[in-house]
């Protein structure tokens, strides 16, 4: 019998190239880890839930709609988590009320939202120009499920995830052509949650009038069907309503959350608010001039200005209303220099915004427990702030390239004109 070769054994030529490309290696990391991810968050969080439950509040009132008991009869007096949805939403929630196991319910529900944002993240991956092949996608996953406000929808187990599906879709469809299905997505989702009303901007800027009277009328008419099926429906009116128009100061980073939680004089708050619907309109307004030159930045960026804006500007926002700025955010995967997301101030808002980190501490707990109030304000400040000056600067460049070229081709210029005339 031969002996192996010692040598040849113990020492080899360096391993050659296996003619992988890079994004198939990256690929081999991003997907254990978001397979991973979404399973610890989804099966050990969510499950496990918290304190804070939104779902089975939501639950109990489709079941009283279900079993034909006054939907809004909860004691509004008290701070716990209260149902809110007006009827039409009722009428749209009520399948949840079909069993009366909430454990299974429950567990439906989170994996339900967890499949949304994840269909979410693919259609954002394909608008920004990558195969879901790409390692762009599990990375996306990765990342999106471990900050606040994925990980906060699923272990609340509320339904926002569905709704950054919504919106996606909406704008999918929108720029698609599809004016009457987007009018019916957008109307679903302000049936749900009104915040996404100022949506309907959007059309209106390019004179769709099928999407933005779809989007107004149909919550108005699920609401008119709903009424007479709702269980105590004028409730809603009587308790919701006035209940809806009170600041609360506790959970809410809204600007009158924030004022009413540091006893912010009436001055100062009226200051905030307006710096703020300032530059929430120069964004808005700015934007507005790429709305057919390049739809996508303009769609995605002005919708998340206009969440954050009524975030703000509200008498209600929580931070887990932050994934609704992803689209916005993830238009940072654009060219270089084609997005606000290309500029350093607004990743300060971005990272706040989505951080998981909790700041209260034993070595400094009063300044901790102020920071993770406060944060989210400020971080929902820093992106609408940031995108009006990222506008400002375009504009003020283009002017700046139109009259330098003015002043080099005086001739021609004159000459183009006397021709158009």
């Amino acid at each position: 019998m031969q002996l192996p070769n010692v040598e040849s054994t113990w020492t080899q030529p360096a391993p050659r190239p296996s003619g992988l490309s890079l994004a198939r290696i990256a690929s081999f990391a991003a997907w254990p880890a978001a397979v991973l991810i979404v399973i610890h968050r989804v099966f050990v969080r969510a499950w496990t839930g918290s304190l804070t439950d939104d779902f089975t509040t939501v639950w109990s009132a489709t079941r009283r709609f279900v079993e034909r008991v006054d939907v809004y009869n909860e004691n509004y007096e008290h701070v716990d988590p209260h149902y809110l949805y007006n009827p039409g939403a009722t009428l749209l929630l009520s399948p949840l009320g079909l069993t009366e196991h909430i454990e299974v319910a429950r567990p439906l529900f989170i994996l339900l939202n967890a499949a949304a944002i994840i269909a979410a993240l693919a259609l954002l991956t394909r608008r920004s120009g990558y195969a879901l092949s790409h390692p762009v996608f599990p990375a996306l996953i990765a990342v999106a499920f471990l900050t606040e406000s994925v990980t906060n929808t699923l272990v609340f187990s509320n339904i926002n995830g569905i709704l950054l599906l919504a919106l996606v879709a909406f704008l999918q469809l929108f720029l698609g052509a599809r004016p009457w299905a987007a009018g019916i997505v957008l109307g679903l989702a302000i049936v749900i949650k009104p915040m996404f009303a100022p949506l309907i901007v959007l059309p209106l800027m390019r004179l769709e009038w099928r999407t933005a009277l779809t989007a107004a009328l149909l919550p108005v008419a699920l609401n008119v069907v709903a009424w007479p099926l709702t269980p105590g429906a004028s409730d809603y009116t009587d308790k919701v309503v006035p209940y809806l128009g009170v600041t609360r100061d506790y959970a809410n980073a809204s600007l009158a959350g924030f004022s009413a939680y540091f006893g912010v004089p009436g001055w100062l708050h009226a200051l905030m608010f307006a710096v703020v619907a300032l530059a929430l309109a120069v964004a808005v307004g700015g934007l507005a001039r790429f709305r057919y030159s390049d739809e996508w930045l303009w769609a995605a960026v002005t919708s998340g200005v206009l969440i954050a804006g009524v975030c703000l500007l509200s008498s209600l926002g929580q931070a887990y209303y932050s994934m609704m700025l992803l689209p916005a955010v993830l238009t940072v995967l654009r060219p270089v220099g084609t997005s606000p997301m290309h500029t350093a101030p607004i990743w300060v808002g971005v990272v706040v915004c989505f951080s998981p980190l909790e700041w209260a501490s034993p070595h400094f707990p009063h300044t901790g427990a102020v920071l993770d109030i406060v944060l989210v304000t400020f971080a929902w400040s820093v992106f609408v702030l940031a995108v009006a000056a990222w506008v400002v600067s375009v504009i003020v460049s283009d002017n700046k390239e139109a009259a330098d070229g003015a002043r080099k081709f005086p001739r021609l210029q004159r000459s183009e004109m006397a021709r158009e005339a």
